[in-house]
């Protein structure tokens, strides 16, 4: 017989714990803070322009000719416009600015130019970007008046 089958391996120490791994917030600080400083900022104005675009401030209609539209922006393009409103012929015209976010509001509006218009408005005021508008009032209909 050989002696070296029978006798059990001696015995062996157990292996050596792992050092305990770092948490996550340790392993990944960099990217999570990079993440915070990117992620609140868009949330926090998506937000802002949620309520200031659902929120309602004041509405109504103003009567006059359109004197001017135009689309304009760089990057965001909006329709913008002045409305000559007078109470007495002859007399100074009080300018209303406005914007038009719709392009069949707008084409309403250059198709009854020349004549008297009733503008139908809606104030937003606290829009944080003229992305969506230079002016807080923004026209959703138009209606020509005899």
């Amino acid at each position: 017989m050989i002696a070296d089958e029978a006798t059990p391996p001696p015995a062996s120490e157990p292996p050596a714990p792992s050092p305990p791994r770092p948490s996550l917030l340790r392993r990944h600080w960099g990217k999570l803070t990079l993440l915070t400083i990117v992620l609140v900022p868009v949330v926090g104005m998506s937000l802002w322009v949620a309520v200031t675009m659902a929120y309602t401030y004041s509405e109504g209609t103003r009567t006059g000719y359109v004197q001017k539209l135009s689309r304009k922006g760089w990057l965001c393009k909006t329709w913008e416009g002045e409305l000559a409103m007078t109470t007495v012929p002859g007399t100074a015209p009080q300018i209303f600015s406005f914007s038009v976010r719709g392009d069949s509001v707008a084409a309403e509006i250059e198709r009854t130019s020349g004549s008297q218009v009733t503008i139908y408005y809606k104030e937003h005021r606290g829009v944080p970007t003229s992305c969506f508008g230079e002016t807080s009032y923004f026209v959703d209909g138009v209606r020509g008046t005899k």
